[in-house]
């Protein structure tokens, strides 16, 4: 038995504490991600490269994974949520629907299963409703959407016994000063979040025997 591995899909917050998660991960599991992390470090707001994007986007990336010989781990790391509640400012239409964004994440569970993974949720972060919905900003996001979109995903996963990492509100109670801009954290949050998650996963390999 070698050590476990461990593959990350999610937006430009896992892209930014990944670097982090794959440092307290050494000696516990090996890490990887989607590809492409020079790609989505173009523009964190557009989803490319190493960026899941919303829950389509996931959504075909993992039937893709399924098709082309699948992901090469013993964990699925997997967060989308912060794409999915992008709200057009004229017309006021999420990108994904919260309906949609529930019978996306319905789909992935099947998907996930036939890659045979031991799949981990990731509670979408927070982010600075004040700083990001300025006059000038192509899209607005919401808290109340981001509240909102998270506990439908914690509902979908409670009822598929998947196990679910609250990224969330870790990151809510380390206080004031955690954003470098609209959505992103400075650099010391970055590393408490990778911190957090590696301390979780370490755990969860051990207790669950995988």
């Amino acid at each position: 038995m070698g050590m476990k591995k461990v593959y990350v899909i999610g937006d430009s917050i896992s892209i930014h504490y990944g670097p982090y998660l794959e440092k307290y991960l050494k000696g516990f599991m090996s890490y990887a991600r989607k590809e492409g992390v020079e790609q989505s470090l173009q523009n964190l707001d557009i989803p490319q490269g190493a960026n899941g994007g919303d829950s389509s986007n996931v959504l075909a990336y993992l039937e893709y994974k399924l098709k082309s010989g699948g992901i090469d781990a013993d964990v699925l790391l997997l967060n989308c949520g912060m794409h999915d509640i992008k709200t057009d400012p004229v017309r006021h239409t999420r990108q994904v629907s919260l309906e949609k964004y529930e019978e996306n994440l319905k789909k992935i569970l099947p998907v996930v299963d036939k890659l045979k993974v031991r799949l981990v949720w990731i509670r979408t972060a927070p982010f600075d409703e004040k700083v990001h919905n300025t006059e000038g900003m192509k899209f607005f996001r919401f808290s109340a959407d981001g509240i909102n979109y998270n506990a439908v995903a914690d509902r979908v996963m409670r009822s598929n016994n998947i196990p679910v990492i609250d990224l969330y509100t870790f990151t809510v109670n380390l206080g004031d000063n955690l954003y470098c801009d609209h959505a992103h954290f400075h650099e010391h949050i970055r590393e408490k979040q990778g911190a957090f998650i590696a301390g979780w996963l370490t755990a969860y390999v051990k207790i669950a025997a995988i």
